[in-house]
C-alpha cells in the first residue's frame, strides 16, 4: 500500500503547488485538497501515486519542477529516426538497449529515488542507473520498435525531459583521456613489482645465489621495458614537439633522464657490473603520470569548447499541411515553417507567419526582457520564446543564421593558458643540469675516466626535475579540485596563473551582476488596498507573459478564495478579468487606457473600470550580497562594467562600485571585445566574466574568462572557467588562492633543490648507490605531496573556501 505522504513534504503556506512549490493561479487545479500550479505537476503527481511512488514528496520539500510546458503529440518524433536514435544508445543486443539520456533538472535525493524506481513505471525499462554529479542516467531496457522515444516520453511524463540539443548530433562526446590512465596503471604496477624485487639489491644480502640475483635483475629489466617504451611517451612527444617549436619544454630533461637511466641499468644488468636504477626510473614515469591525472581529473567534468550547437534543438517541428513532423535540424530548410511553443529556441532566422512572439534574446543581446514581436517581423536564431505556439517562415539555413555568424567571430586564435611559469624556469633547469653534467665528466676525465660514465649518469638520474613537476601538478591538482567543490570549473592549470596576475576585471552586467531570470518590480502611484492586491496577483498568475508571472512572484499572495471570471489574455496587450461587476486589467498602457510614462520600456499598467491607479516598473535585481564581494575587490583590482542593456542602471551601479568603475552600456560583442583588447595594449591583465554568446568573444580575448552560469551544466559560451553564479561572491579568494598557488609552488621548488643538491653530493662523486637512490625518489615525492596538499587546504579554508567534498554537499544540498 502506498504510504501517504508525510507533513515534513507538504508545503504549509496555502495557494502553492503540491509537487513544485510555485504560485498557484486563482483557478488552480485540486486533486485530493491538493493545489497545482498546473496540469503538469498534476499529472506527474497522479502517475506517481497510481504507482505507489510518494515516498517522492517525503523525501524533499516540493521535490519537483514545474511541469506547465505544453506537451503535443511527436514531440520526440526524431527519435524515431535510427541515426539520432543511436546517438544514446551506448549498447545493445537482440534483445536489450542500453541509454544514456542527460537530465540537468535532477537536484535531489527525491529525484534519485524516482528515477530508479523507474522500472516501476513501466515493464519495458529493466533498470535505471543514476549518475547524480553527472546528471546522467544509464538505462537498461527491451529491446522494441521506437525504445529510445518511449523512454524519453517516460522521463518527460515524470518531470525528467532529457536534454537532447544538436551537439549530440553532430559532435563527438567528450571521454575521459583513458590512454594516460592506462599509461598510468602499466607504470604503477611495474614500479611496484620492481621495488618488490630491488629489496636484496637494498640491503645487500651477499648470502643470495647468483642464479636468483640475476633472476630478479632481468626481471627488473623486464618490467621496465614497458614503463619506457609506452607508459613515458607522454614525456617523448612533448619534448619533441617543444624542440620542433623552438624551446626547451620542462619534460625534456625528464625524457633525457629516462632514456639515460634505462640505458645506464641495461649495461649494468648485461656487463654483471649491477642492479641498475630500474626502480629509480619506474617511479619517476609513475609519480609524474600521478600528478598528471589528478590534475587531468578536476577540469575533464565540463567540456569548455562549447559552440551554438549545445545550445540549440535536435530536431524541431515542421509543419506540413494540417501535421507537424519533426526534421532533425541540419536538414532544415529556407521556405520551412516551423513550429515553435513556449520555451522552444528559434533554430534560424525566419519571419513570424502565426501567433505573437515573446522573444528572449538575453543570451545573444544580454537584452534582460523578452521582446514583443508581430506577424511579418523578423526572428533571429537563438532567442527563446516566452509566449504561446507560434508559426515562423525560415529565411535562411541555421550555419547562415545570426547566431552563428556572431559565433564564428569569436574564432580567433586562443591564448595558451597551457604553459606555467614552471616551464620558464625549466629553460634554466635543463641548462643547469647540462652544466653540472658536462663539468662532472671533465673532472672525472682528468682524475679517473673508469667512474666518468657512471657519475654523469648519475646527475641525470638525481637532477631530473620531477619534483619541481610534480609539485606543481600537485599543487594545481589539488587547487582544480578545491575549486571544482566550491563550483567553478578552470579548464587547466595554466588559468590559475593567468588568475594570479589578473590587474582589470570587466563585467557583465545582465545575468552575471543580476539575475537574468528574476525582475524586481517597484510600484508608483496611489496605494492599492489588500483586496486590489490579492485580485491582481490571481489575474497576474494566469498569463504567460514573463512580466505578468514576475509581478505574481513580487505579489506573492495567497490565492484561495479569490473568484475572477471571463480571464482572457491578449497577446502583445495585457490580461483582463472580473472581479464581481469590477473589471480589471493589467498590461500595456494602451489596454489599460493609462497614461504611458516617457522614457519606460517596461511598465505593466494596472486599471479597475477604467480607472489607472498606477504601475509597475520592472528593474534589475542585483545578486544576494553583491555589494560585500564588490567592495573586496575595489581596492586590488580595476574594475569596469560592459552592457548590453541601456543607461537606465548606471545609478544603482555607480552606488555598488563606485565613482572609479568604468561603465559602458548599449555595447555589442565586438564592442566588449575591442574594450579588453585597449586594456590589454595599456599594459593590464584582464579578467572578463561574462554568461551569454553576447561576452564570447570578450571572454576569449581576455587573459582569462569565466563564464557565469545558474547551473554549470547548461549551456555557457567557450570560456578559460565556468563559475555557478551562486558562487561569485568567492571571486576574491578565488583569485587570492590563485597567487597563493604560485608561493606554494615555489616553496616545494626549493625543497626538491634541498632534495637535489643531496642527491648530486654522491652523483658528481660516482657513488650514487642503488639505495641512496631509492630513499632519495620516494622521500621527495611523499615530502613535496604533503606540502603541497597540506599547504593549498589549509590556505583555502582560510580563505573560506570549501575544501572537502561532503562540505560541499552539505553547503549546496540542491546542486
Amino acid at each position: 500500500m502506498d504510504k501517504q505522504p508525510s507533513s515534513a513534504g507538504v508545503r504549509k503556506e496555502t495557494g502553492t503547488c503540491y509537487h513544485c512549490g510555485t504560485i498557484c493561479p486563482a483557478a488552480a487545479p485540486v486533486l485530493e485538497d491538493k493545489f497545482f500550479c498546473c496540469e503538469g505537476c498534476k499529472t506527474v503527481y497522479t502517475i506517481l501515486k497510481g504507482n505507489g511512488l510518494c515516498r517522492y514528496y517525503d523525501l524533499n520539500q516540493q521535490p519537483g519542477l514545474r511541469q506547465d510546458k505544453p506537451e503535443f503529440p511527436g514531440r520526440f518524433g526524431f527519435l524515431d529516426q535510427p541515426e539520432i536514435a543511436a546517438r544514446f544508445i551506448r549498447f545493445e543486443s537482440e534483445d536489450t538497449l542500453h541509454l544514456e539520456f542527460y537530465l540537468p533538472q535532477m537536484h535531489c535525493n527525491s529525484c534519485l529515488y524516482l528515477l530508479e524506481k523507474l522500472p516501476q513505471l513501466d515493464d519495458s525499462v529493466l533498470s535505471c542507473t543514476v549518475h547524480f554529479t553527472r546528471k546522467e542516467v544509464s538505462i537498461v531496457c527491451k529491446r522494441r520498435k521506437g525504445q529510445v522515444r518511449r523512454v524519453a516520453e517516460l522521463l518527460t511524463h515524470i518531470g525528467y525531459e532529457p536534454y537532447i540539443s544538436l551537439s549530440d548530433l553532430t559532435n563527438k562526446r567528450p571521454g575521459v583521456d583513458k590512454s594516460l590512465r592506462m599509461q598510468l596503471g602499466v607504470a604503477g604496477f611495474c614500479f611496484s613489482n620492481i621495488m618488490l624485487m630491488s629489496f636484496p639489491e637494498y640491503f645487500g644480502i651477499d648470502s643470495m645465489e647468483q642464479t636468483l640475483q640475476l633472476f630478479f635483475r632481468w626481471f627488473n629489466l623486464v618490467l621496465a621495458i614497458p614503463v619506457v617504451f609506452y607508459s613515458a611517451i607522454p614525456f617523448y612527444r612533448s619534448t619533441v614537439k617543444s624542440l620542433r617549436a623552438g624551446f626547451l619544454h620542462i619534460d625534456a630533461p625528464i625524457a633525457l633522464a629516462i632514456v639515460i637511466t634505462f640505458t645506464r641499468s641495461v649495461y649494468e644488468v648485461f656487463s654483471h657490473t649491477g642492479a641498475g636504477y630500474f626502480d629509480s626510473l619506474s617511479g619517476i614515469v609513475f609519480f609524474m603520470l600521478l600528478g598528471r591525472v589528478l590534475q587531468d581529473k578536476s577540469f575533464r567534468q565540463l567540456s569548455f569548447e562549447r559552440d551554438y550547437t549545445s545550445y540549440f534543438p535536435i530536431a524541431v517541428n515542421v509543419k506540413k499541411g494540417e501535421t507537424e513532423d519533426a526534421v532533425a535540424l541540419p536538414d532544415l530548410k529556407p521556405g520551412d515553417t516551423v513550429v515553435i511553443r513556449a520555451g522552444e529556441i528559434i533554430p534560424a532566422d525566419g519571419i513570424l507567419t502565426s501567433g505573437e512572439g515573446f522573444i528572449d534574446y538575453a543570451f545573444v543581446t544580454g537584452e534582460s526582457m523578452p521582446v514583443h514581436r508581430q506577424m511579418g517581423e523578423l526572428l533571429y536564431a537563438g532567442g527563446r520564446q516566452s509566449g504561446g505556439k507560434i508559426e515562423m517562415l525560415i529565411m535562411k539555413e541555421v550555419v547562415q543564421s545570426y547566431l552563428a555568424s556572431l559565433w564564428n567571430k569569436t574564432g580567433t586564435a586562443k591564448k595558451d593558458t597551457n604553459l606555467s611559469f614552471v616551464h620558464a624556469l625549466s629553460k634554466y633547469f635543463t641548462w643547469i643540469v647540462l652544466a653540472i653534467a658536462m663539468l662532472t665528466a671533465a673532472y672525472w676525465e682528468m682524475h679517473d675516466v673508469s667512474r666518468l660514465w657512471q657519475a654523469v649518469t648519475a646527475v641525470f638520474i638525481v637532477a631530473c626535475p620531477c619534483a619541481l613537476l610534480l609539485a606543481n601538478s600537485f599543487t594545481n591538482g589539488n587547487i582544480l579540485g578545491i575549486l571544482s567543490r566550491n563550483d567553478c570549473y578552470l579548464r587547466n592549470a595554466g588559468v590559475i596563473e593567468s588568475l594570479s596576475g589578473v590587474t582589470h576585471i570587466v563585467f557583465d552586467k545582465t545575468g552575471t551582476l543580476t539575475r537574468a531570470s528574476d525582475t524586481s518590480l517597484k510600484y508608483t502611484g496611489a496605494p492599492l488596498p489588500e483586496k486590489q492586491l490579492d485580485t491582481i496577483a490571481a489575474l497576474a498568475s494566469g498569463s504567460g507573459h514573463p512580466l505578468s508571472l514576475a509581478l505574481a512572484r513580487h505579489l506573492n499572495r495567497p490565492l484561495e478564495g479569490i473568484t475572477l471570471r471571463g480571464v482572457k489574455e491578449f497577446a502583445g496587450k495585457g490580461i483582463e478579468g472580473y472581479a464581481g461587476d469590477e473589471i480589471v486589467r493589467i498590461g500595456n498602457a494602451a489596454f489599460t487606457g493609462a497614461r504611458p510614462i516617457a522614457g519606460l520600456k517596461q511598465c505593466i499598467y494596472l486599471s479597475f473600470d477604467g480607472i489607472s491607479p498606477g504601475y509597475f516598473t520592472a528593474q534589475n535585481r542585483y545578486r544576494d550580497g553583491i555589494e560585500q564581494w564588490l567592495n573586496k575587490l575595489k581596492g586590488k583590482y580595476k574594475l569596469s562594467v560592459l552592457s548590453g542593456d541601456n543607461a537606465a542602471e548606471r545609478h544603482a551601479l555607480n552606488s555598488l562600485l563606485g565613482r572609479g568603475c568604468t561603465l559602458y552600456f548599449d555595447q555589442k560583442p565586438e564592442d566588449k571585445r575591442d574594450y579588453i583588447r585597449f586594456l590589454q595594449d595599456r599594459g593590464e591583465k584582464v579578467l572578463m566574466i561574462g554568461d551569454g554568446l553576447n561576452d564570447a568573444a570578450a571572454l576569449e580575448a581576455a587573459d582569462a574568462g569565466i563564464a557565469v552560469s545558474e547551473d554549470h551544466n547548461n549551456f555557457t559560451p567557450a570560456s578559460d572557467g565556468i563559475m555557478q553564479a551562486r558562487s561569485l561572491p568567492l571571486l576574491p579568494a578565488i583569485l587570492k588562492l590563485g597567487m597563493v598557488n604560485k608561493r606554494i609552488v615555489m616553496a616545494s621548488f626549493i625543497l626538491s633543490l634541498v632534495y637535489n643538491i643531496a642527491g648530486l653530493f654522491f652523483a658528481v662523486r660516482g657513488v650514487l648507490s642503488p639505495m641512496v637512490a631509492a630513499i632519495l625518489m620516494p622521500a621527495s615525492t611523499l615530502s613535496i605531496f604533503l606540502v603541497t596538499f597540506g599547504a593549498s587546504r589549509y590556505a583555502s579554508k582560510r580563505l573560506g573556501l570549501t575544501v572537502s567534498r561532503r562540505n560541499a554537499d552539505e553547503n549546496h544540498p540542491r546542486t
